[in-house]
C-alpha cells in the first residue's frame, strides 16, 4: 500500500517551486532593467547628437570630499598654464557647457563639473548648502593641482563659485559669474519657477532639450536643493571677493533682472559687466560664442595688469 507524502515534503516542494519562480522573475527583471538602460542610453545619445554635445567623454574623474561626490570632466590643452573650471546651475549638469568648452579648449585646460546630485553624480546623503558646495569645489581644485584657476559659475553655480572664492582664496585667480542668482527681492521658489518658465518661452530647442534632460536627472530632492539655493545670501560674500570678476547677463534674462545684476557688480570690489544681446538666462547653452569672446577679451585685459 502506498504511503501518503509527508507534510514536510509538501512544504519543501512548494518552497522549491516558489524559489524557482523567484529566480525566473529576477532574471526577467534583469532583462527589463537592461532594456530600460539601453533605451535610456539611446535617448541620452540622441539628445547629445541633436544638441551638439560630444558623445565621447573627455577624462572623467569622481572626487569625494566630506561624504559628497562630484564628477569632473577634462578637455583641452593639459600643457596650457590656464585652467578654466565650470560649475553649472540648479537642475543642470556638466554637459550643458559643451558649446563653451568647444570655444575654450584650444588654449586652456577646461574642467566642467557635475555637482553632487546633478548630472551623473550620485545623490549625497544630505543636501549641501552653497557654502559646503563651495568647500567641495575648493577641495577638488587643490586635488587637481593646477594652481589658482579661472572659476566660472552659471546661475546657482555663481553662488557656489563665489563661496569657493571667498572661503578658499588660494584656489581662484579670477571669477566669472554668468546670470548670478538669486535676485534679493524675489527669493521665493514659486516666483523663481514662474520667472524660469517665462524665460524659457523664448528659448531654443537646444536649451529645452538639454534643460529637460538635466532637470529629470536632478529630480530627487530638487525641492531641498532649491531651498539651499534660496536661503543663501551671496550679497554678503561679494564684497569679500579679492580677485577680478566678470559678470555676464543675457539681455532678455527674466530670472536675473538688470537691477539685481547692477547690485552684484556694485558689490564686487573689481568687477566688469557684460550683456549678451538677445539672449536669455541659458545664454551659455543657446550659443556660448558671445560670452566666450568677452571672456577671452577680459582675460587678456586682466593679464596685462
Amino acid at each position: 500500500m502506498a504511503h501518503d507524502e509527508h507534510p514536510l515534503d509538501e512544504v519543501a516542494g512548494a518552497v522549491e517551486k516558489v524559489a524557482k519562480a523567484a529566480d525566473k522573475a529576477a532574471e526577467a527583471a534583469k532583462v527589463v532593467d537592461a532594456m530600460v538602460d539601453d533605451a535610456t542610453q539611446a535617448i541620452d545619445d540622441a539628445v547629445d547628437e541633436l544638441t551638439g554635445v560630444p558623445t565621447d567623454d573627455g577624462h572623467i574623474e569622481h572626487f569625494t570630499h566630506d561624504g559628497a561626490t562630484l564628477i569632473a570632466e577634462r578637455r583641452g590643452d593639459e600643457a596650457s598654464p590656464r585652467t578654466v573650471v565650470l560649475v553649472h546651475g540648479i537642475g543642470m549638469g556638466r554637459k550643458v557647457f559643451a558649446d563653451l568648452v568647444r570655444h575654450l579648449e584650444d588654449d586652456a585646460l577646461v574642467v566642467f563639473l557635475d555637482l553632487p546630485g546633478y548630472g551623473e553624480a550620485p545623490e549625497p546623503p544630505r543636501t549641501p548648502t552653497m557654502e559646503r558646495l563651495g568647500d567641495l569645489v575648493a577641495a577638488y581644485l587643490r586635488h587637481l593641482g593646477r594652481g589658482p584657476v579661472i572659476l566660472l559659475g552659471h546661475s546657482m553655480g555663481t553662488q557656489v563659485v563665489t563661496e569657493t572664492t571667498v572661503r578658499h582664496p588660494d584656489t581662484v585667480a579670477r571669477l566669472v559669474l554668468v546670470a548670478p542668482t538669486v535676485d534679493g527681492d524675489h527669493r521665493q521658489a514659486l516666483r523663481q519657477l514662474v520667472r524660469l518658465g517665462r524665460d524659457l518661452l523664448g528659448e531654443s530647442t537646444r536649451v529645452l532639450l538639454l534643460g529637460t534632460r538635466e532637470y529629470l536627472r536632478a529630480g530627487p530632492n530638487l525641492r531641498r536643493k532649491m531651498r539651499a539655493m534660496l536661503v543663501h545670501r551671496p550679497e554678503h560674500s561679494y564684497p569679500r571677493v579679492a580677485v577680478p570678476a566678470l559678470v555676464i547677463r543675457g539681455e532678455l534674462d527674466v530670472v536675473v533682472p538688470q537691477p539685481w545684476t547692477d547690485e552684484v557688480v556694485a558689490a564686487l570690489p573689481d568687477a566688469t559687466a557684460f550683456v549678451v544681446e538677445g539672449h536669455h538666462h541659458e545664454t551659455l547653452i543657446r550659443d556660448a560664442g558671445p560670452a566666450a569672446r568677452e571672456l577671452r577679451r577680459w582675460l587678456r585685459e586682466t593679464d596685462a595688469r
